[in-house]
């Protein structure tokens, strides 16, 4: 599997670090699953709100309770400002699909 280098792999990757990356790149794989199904439910919730009537799509309150409850799930190594950073940036993007089905609707 092409890491993006040119040519062979160089000899400081040792059996071990291929393996590893193998195990990362598996993980990259089901993340990206993880987080597409995540954005669809997302999308459901927006558009459960819209058909409740409920004029704002951003929900200070709910996005409050995420973030806590991924920060008390976080055992690290992650850094705890590195995983809130993360789920803002998922919560924004999450956010952007809502607007754009509302504006297609």
């Amino acid at each position: 599997m092409s890491r993006g280098r040119a040519g062979p792999p160089s000899e400081a990757e040792t059996p071990e670090l291929v393996r590893l990356r193998h195990r990362i790149d598996t993980l990259d794989r089901r993340i990206v699953a993880l987080l597409n199904e995540r954005a669809e439910l997302g999308r459901d919730v927006g558009r459960t709100k819209k058909n409740a009537g409920r004029r704002s799509v951003r929900d200070l309150e709910r996005e409050r309770e995420v973030l806590l409850r991924v920060a008390l799930a976080n055992l690290g190594p992650l850094a705890q400002a590195d995983l809130l950073a993360i789920y803002r940036r998922l919560i924004a993007a999450t956010r952007a699909l809502e607007e754009r089905d509302r504006s297609s609707d």
